[in-house]
């Protein structure tokens, strides 16, 4: 995308990622200019090893670049400290990941309501919220649930609820349905879609399926740690542009 103006959400500008030293060194990401606009929904692909996940874990302050850099609504992440970037992740970053990470012997519910737990809210207000977030992924009846009562795809939809109960601005999915089969594949894929419609959540997801990364607006490609190509999909509306939030950084 272009450096025009408005500011996009998330811009990466020639960001590396290496790892290790000298004969055993990897360059997971090679100069990665890269643009994410507020409201888009954007699939990153490329084979094992191409450095997506790498930039999404760049993206999601989970890791850090070794040089380059990326602003977060134009604030300079990398000159955060971590405790900073721990709060921008609480407050403005939901994560869902290809296993669920769910806790085992905890209800849906409960599930839901641990990043409140993490930010310090009542136990009224965490069980309200999640309660909304189970509803707004059509679990609402199945809040006392274990992980174990529930199919795989309820299972991550509990993952999502507990990715969105925050009201975050971006939504960082990693193979969201890489343990799915296709009928449960395409709900979730539907209800990510629709996330990213009706309330305007920014959607980056990494996935290796063409008919996943066919919902999204965008499909950039990563080959040896670099853009390969980064395309518009005509099958899929731009998005419009969301309503400020009003929140600082």
């Amino acid at each position: 995308m272009s450096d025009a103006s408005p500011t996009p959400l998330i811009r990466l500008r020639g960001v590396t990622r290496v790892y290790g030293q000298g004969a055993a060194q990897l360059r997971a990401l090679d100069g990665v200019d890269l643009d994410v606009a507020a409201g888009e929904f954007v699939a990153i692909m490329g084979p094992s090893g191409s450095g997506k996940s790498t930039v999404m874990n760049v993206i999601g302050c989970l890791d850090t670049p070794t040089s380059g850099r990326y602003l977060f609504r134009g604030v300079p992440v990398e000159g955060l400290s971590r405790d900073q970037r721990a709060r921008l992740r609480r407050r403005w970053l939901g994560f869902v990941f290809q296993g669920f990470n769910l806790l085992a012997r905890t209800s849906a519910l409960e599930n839901v309501e641990l990043p409140l737990l993490y930010r310090g809210e009542g136990t009224a207000a965490r069980r309200a919220k999640a309660l909304a977030a189970l509803a707004a992924v059509g679990l609402a009846d199945r809040a006392g649930h274990t992980p174990a009562e529930l199919s795989g795809g309820q299972q991550q939809r509990v993952a999502i609820a507990r990715a969105i109960v925050t009201d975050p601005q971006v939504l960082l999915a990693d193979e969201p349905t890489g343990n799915l089969d296709t009928q449960r594949s395409r709900e979730i894929m539907d209800l990510i879609a629709a996330l990213n419609r009706d309330r305007g959540l920014t959607v980056l997801m990494v996935t290796h399926e063409a008919d996943m990364a066919a919902y999204a607006q965008r499909i950039v490609r990563f080959v040896d740690g670099r853009i390969a190509s980064d395309t518009a999909n005509p099958a899929v509306a731009p998005p419009d542009a969301p309503p400020s939030t009003g929140r600082a950084a």
